[in-house]
């Protein structure tokens, strides 16, 4: 087992930890030849389906009070189902290293919807191009009903143009801040006129709107279109900087190194915006597994109850007590604070969700009770108002289920206490750890404890 360190590092940033049972597979292979699985294992997820696109949201609000009670009660049900069936699909699935850059471009692009068949629509395309190219990712996600809705691009029009996705394009999605001017934001937007969506969810370029002018833009001047502009933005390598920098925050470490980034920013630039061969690139350089880069970053709420779930092979009776988790700690999929996404780091602990992280482990492992607590998310309101007992989950009992057999039987014959400690832990064992391995308690409970402390939210 001379691997396990940087194989468990490796899981943990490629997916959402290294179960016992996955070392029977790679304990005696080399990391690089891991590092090939994981890449190779992914694209196998199917989209999500879950939600149909017949309604038409608009027509719908139009309705009398009874039937807008009815469809925002439909639509609330829609929205909580594609969020179970993506947080499912992360907990069971073998393409773990797909479902970990999902959740980063979820976060990237981040997007807020009240129309749940837009929002499956732009995981979707996140889904299918998650190890992609970044280049077919951006204009699909610039095509999409979601993002065009999210960032009003719906009214950018000749002679009324609106800057919201253009100025959001270049500072969270390309070339960052510093990099463009008011100038540009204007110019840029003028070239996105005519970009937008029909009631069926499909893209549609409205020529009757798209000022067809000259344009002048990062110092060119043309008839500049929506694509010229992304195409412009990709040319310029501070693009293939920016999303570099904020992956290395995302994988490696808050504080980034910047002879490591500007190595990432060569390999991706290079490569024309391909992301497996920049994600390749990190997972076998040798400051990837670096001590400083081990057991370092905060795992984000997401991150935390996917790894607890597959780690304990648990299954829920109630899978939408997963959505009151994800509410008290401060990440709901698909509802990101604003369009710069979470913040992410230090950022996902204060004194309320850490109390709930330190809590869950024990109340899921042993079926108990939680009580949840706290303010409804503003875009709640519209549903809350027709539902009386909106509070249905508070004080009840979690219906989870944990596979004990099959943690228990994946682990190696004469595997100490230490042993498991380090297994189940990324940062070194602090004496208080040791203190609770050294009490006489069986494995069972050593475990819910272990995954009980602070030093279980790093990864």
């Amino acid at each position: 087992m001379n691997n396990v360190k940087p194989l468990k590092h490796l899981f943990a940033r490629a997916g959402f930890g290294l179960r016992f049972g996955d070392m029977k597979v790679y304990e005696n292979i080399p990391v690089k030849h891991a590092v090939k699985n994981l890449l190779n294992t992914s694209g196998i997820s199917d989209p999500l389906n879950v939600v149909e696109g017949d309604a038409d949201y608009g027509a719908m609000m139009k309705g009398d009070a009874l039937a807008r009670k009815m469809f925002l009660q439909q639509q609330r049900q829609q929205e909580k189902d594609l969020n179970l069936a993506w947080l499912n699909k992360m907990m069971y699935t073998d393409a773990i290293l797909e479902e970990k850059m999902l959740l980063f471009w979820h976060n990237h692009f981040a997007c807020r919807t009240n129309n749940a068949f837009f929002a499956q629509q732009l995981n979707n395309i996140q889904r299918a191009n998650a190890l992609g190219n970044f280049k077919t990712l951006l204009f699909q996600v610039a095509e999409s009903p979601a993002m065009l809705q999210f960032l009003n691009n719906q009214q950018n029009q000749k002679n009324h143009p609106n800057e919201n996705f253009a100025r959001e394009l270049m500072e969270l999605f390309t070339i960052g801040r510093g990099n463009y001017t008011e100038t540009d934001v204007k110019q840029s937007a003028r070239a996105f006129t005519g970009y937008g969506f029909n009631k069926s969810g499909e893209f549609v370029t409205r020529k009757f709107v798209h000022d067809d002018g000259q344009k002048t833009f990062l110092g060119k001047t043309g008839n500049f279109t929506g694509e010229d502009i992304m195409k412009m933005l990709l040319e310029r390598k501070e693009t293939a900087y920016f999303i570099s920098n904020k992956l290395y925050k995302y994988l490696v470490n808050e504080v980034p190194d910047p002879a490591h980034v500007s190595a990432m920013t060569d390999v991706f630039y290079n490569s024309g915006y391909e992301i497996k061969p920049l994600l390749e690139f990190v997972f076998n350089a040798d400051w990837f597994y670096s001590e400083k880069n081990t057991g370092n970053l905060i795992k984000s709420p997401v991150e935390f109850l996917v790894g607890l779930s597959r780690q304990f092979y648990i299954t829920y009776e109630k899978p939408e007590v997963l959505l009151q988790f994800q509410k008290v700690l401060g990440q709901m999929l698909f509802y990101p604070p604003n369009v710069a996404g979470w913040p992410g780091g230090r950022n996902w602990i204060d004194s309320s969700s850490l109390m709930y992280r330190l809590k869950i482990p024990s109340t899921l492992l042993n079926g108990g009770l939680i009580d949840f607590t706290g303010k409804a998310d503003p875009e709640d309101e519209a549903y809350i108002a027709t539902v009386r007992n909106q509070q249905q989950f508070v004080n009840t009992r979690v219906q989870a289920v944990a596979d004990w057999d099959k943690f228990l039987n994946d682990i190696p014959k004469n595997t100490n206490h230490v042993e498991i400690a380090q297994y189940l832990l990324e940062p070194k064992l602090s004496g208080a750890i040791l203190n609770k391995i050294n009490a006489p308690t069986d494995i069972k409970t050593m475990a819910i404890e272990l995954v009980s402390t602070p030093e279980y939210q790093l990864c």
